[in-house]
C-alpha cells in the first residue's frame, strides 16, 4: 500500500466538514462553566428557570440566555407547564459526554 492509498483510506473515514463543524459547535457550548453547571443540575433533576437561577445564584435573564444556547444546540429541551417551562436534558448522551470528560480530568 502506498502512502497515498493509506491517506485516501484515512480521509474516507473522517466525518464530513459539516459534521466536524457541528461537533466543534457542540464543544463550544460545553466550553462554558455556567452551561456545564446547568447541564449537571438537569442531570440530577428537571428544573424551572427560577429554580436554576436560585441554585446557581444567577438572574433569571442570565439563566434564560444560557438555556436558549443549550436549546439551540439541542442539549436541553423545555416542556411548557402552565406559564413556566420545565427544562430537562435532551437525551442521555449529554451526560455521557460530561461523565467521560470528568473521568478524563480525574486521571
Amino acid at each position: 500500500m502506498t502512502q497515498m492509498e493509506k491517506f485516501d483510506g484515512i480521509k474516507q473515514k473522517m466525518p464530513s466538514d459539516e459534521t466536524m463543524y457541528e461537533l466543534a459547535e457542540v464543544f463550544k457550548v460545553f466550553g462554558d462553566q455556567t452551561r456545564a453547571k446547568i447541564l449537571c443540575l438537569l442531570n440530577i433533576n428537571d428544573l424551572f428557570v427560577s429554580e436554576i437561577a436560585q441554585l446557581l445564584n444567577m438572574s433569571l435573564s442570565a439563566v434564560s440566555h444560557q438555556l436558549r444556547i443549550l436549546r439551540n444546540a439541542k442539549l436541553v429541551k423545555g416542556t411548557k407547564q402552565g406559564k413556566e417551562v420545565l427544562y430537562s436534558l435532551d437525551d442521555d448522551h449529554i451526560m455521557s459526554i460530561i461523565k467521560l470528560t470528568l473521568t478524563h480530568i480525574a486521571e
